[in-house]
């Protein structure tokens, strides 16, 4: 894949000097999110996102510390990806995993940024995968998926089933909707697929800050 064919991504820094750099970009993020934009597909009609409002206005005050790039979405769009391959190579969406609030991060093996945030998503999905939630990773990787499966098993990423979108249609999609300038991205959705907020950058997604908005966006404790 050459360089100029890439998502824009951000610099080989750590996790905490990235984040910085997230907290930048992220006023740029919300206009996006604030504004009209035609990009979720044929499926967002379809959908009644109105009921998310409420769990929007629960996760506002959570964006912070270790999620302070969190931007919540105001809207109330459904959230629509083309079909990617699933862990059996065959094609799936996001409707595999309806009923469960997803966090939806696209990323590739040739960026930093994504490989070092990588353990956090798997740690986050131990924690509090389950019936109610799922960590969605879809690698953008062109070509066949040996190189991402390879790296997740020399990485012992092994709660993360490999989702990969050679097309970079996935990319494509969140770019064209407003939610993206580069990778990686995060989207939280709900059970039926309504977007609850957006980070675009890495984060530790297994620090008590990420865990605290997951489980509001889940309602644990509500």
């Amino acid at each position: 894949m050459t360089e100029e064919r890439r998502p824009g991504y951000f610099p080989s820094l750590k996790l905490v000097a990235i984040a910085a750099v997230a907290g930048v970009i992220a006023g740029g993020v919300a206009v996006y999110m604030r504004g009209t934009v035609d990009g979720n597909g044929p499926a967002s009609a379809a959908v009644d996102c109105s009921a998310a409002r409420d769990t929007i206005t629960r996760l506002e005050p959570l964006a912070k510390g270790q999620v302070a790039a969190f931007i919540t979405e105001k809207q109330g769009r459904n959230l629509f990806l083309p079909p990617f391959k699933g862990p059996d190579g065959k094609d799936m969406t996001l409707d595999a995993y309806a009923g469960r609030v997803q966090l939806v991060n696209l990323w590739a093996t040739w960026c930093v940024p994504c490989r070092e945030e990588m353990p956090a998503l798997n740690a986050l999905q131990k924690d509090l995968g389950g019936d109610r939630f799922q960590v969605t990773a879809i690698n953008l990787d062109t070509g066949d998926a040996e190189k991402p499966r390879d790296f997740l098993a020399e990485e012992k990423i092994d709660a993360l089933p490999l989702h990969h979108d050679a097309t970079l249609s996935s990319f494509n999609q969140l770019k064209k909707a407003g939610l993206t300038i580069g990778l990686p991205v995060s989207v939280l959705v709900d059970g039926k697929g309504c977007m609850l907020g957006a980070l675009s950058g890495p984060a530790a997604w297994e620090s008590d800050d990420a865990k605290a908005l997951i489980k509001a966006a889940v309602g644990e404790g509500v």
